[in-house]
């Protein structure tokens, strides 16, 4: 018996459903149910319903009988539709996740989706099992054995504790310009050009260069960043040599810092960032008459992130060399104009990482700390 159900709307409900109707995010199937109840609560028959809404005469009385027989929530709710067994049970997901966490077959570098799934059907009593059945369970399971991630793993002990610290006071200091503290790094750059003229950019299309380039070699740049003051110098040099680095230290002494007694740089581990550097480019004297105005301070092994520069280099490759430069000249002339921008603008790196959050953060890379938690 087909029942014919009234749709009675509260001033309430109507206000709710106007409001969904005039704005922000709702699935469109909410939105018809929406416009099904208005309109029949306006006291329009299903069959103008269905035309103006587009839908079928079934979902027009579904909607209504929903509304009738339950409330607003599940007239405008989504059904539970019945659906096929998982193809996999829970110990067979238990060996897919097992499977995509060992080594992959010999020869093969990783596993990929098709290796899974006939892997699976060998150690399952399963004939077939489909590329997309092994994707969603292991993005259920968080799981892509297709990819992977590279990093420093440090060795964490009281060395690397004792230099994590020692950078990190530098850095809560308050500023002293008879002994400011500069962080130093230096970073390779490839010069690439144009094989073919690129097509400049116009209203609907974007621009369009060709993929092919032509390699022209590389350079390095030497980065000086203050960590008090708004300031930052980048030289472009044909490479990094210890005579390279001597020299951005004589710079770093008479030219930029020439008025200051002690000048404190954070450096990383290369071999190139010791004293015996400016010895083997200039004679003792002048060697030691650099050196007694520095002072040298490192960060751990594999953790180069303690080194202000490397954000202020993120950001020099991101807004300058995010695009292809094949001529020194020219390089040099769009570092220096961003250079001048960034200085002229005032712009500082916000370091937040202070001693106290290292110690609340990295407990266990405090010897102590992790000893007296086992002796607890």
């Amino acid at each position: 018996m087909n029942l014919r159900y009234r749709v009675e709307l509260s001033q309430a409900e109507r206000g709710e459903l106007t409001t969904m109707l005039s704005g922000g995010k709702h699935a469109a199937r909410k939105l018809k149910r929406a416009q099904i109840l208005l309109a029949a609560d306006a006291g329009r028959s299903d069959e103008e319903i269905a035309r103006t809404v587009a839908v079928s005469g079934s979902t027009v009385y579904r909607t209504k009988q929903r509304f009738v027989e339950g409330n607003l929530e599940r007239a405008l709710s989504e059904e539970r539709r019945p659906g096929a067994e998982r193809k996999l049970s829970g110990k067979e997901e238990a060996l897919l996740v097992a499977t995509a966490c060992a080594s992959p077959p010999q020869g093969r570098a990783r596993w990929t989706l098709e290796l899974l799934a006939d892997e699976i059907v060998k150690l399952t009593e399963h004939e077939s099992l489909s590329v997309e059945t092994v994707r969603r369970r292991l993005c259920e399971n968080h799981l892509k054995p297709w990819r992977q991630d590279m990093w420093c793993i440090p060795r964490v002990d009281g060395e690397y504790v004792a230099r994590m610290e020692d950078v990190l006071d530098l850095y809560a200091e308050a500023p002293d310009p008879k002994r400011p503290v500069v962080c130093f790094d230096e970073s390779p750059v490839q010069l690439i050009g144009e094989v073919r003229q690129p097509i400049p950019a116009k209203p609907g299309q974007l621009e369009r260069y060709d993929y092919e380039y032509r390699r022209n070699g590389t350079v390095n740049l030497f980065v000086i960043l203050d960590v008090n003051r708004p300031w930052r110098d980048v030289k472009v040099t044909a490479r990094r040599a210890a005579e390279d680095y001597a020299q951005c230290m004589r710079e770093l002494v008479d030219v930029h810092y020439p008025d200051a007694e002690c000048i404190r740089v954070v450096q990383d581990n290369l071999s190139t960032h010791t004293a015996g550097s400016l010895y083997q480019a200039f004679a003792p004297a002048e060697a030691r008459r650099i050196l007694q105005r520095l002072e040298f301070h490192y960060t751990p092994k594999h953790a180069s992130w303690l080194n202000m520069v490397e954000i202020e280099i993120g950001v020099l490759r991101g807004q300058c060399l995010d695009r292809r430069i094949d001529d020194p000249e020219c390089l040099i002339c769009e570092i220096d104009a961003w250079q001048r921008q960034r200085n002229d603008a005032g712009a500082r790196i916000k370091w937040m990482f202070t001693t106290e959050k290292a110690r609340t953060k990295m407990g266990r890379a405090y010897p102590s700390t992790a000893k007296e938690s086992e002796s607890l």
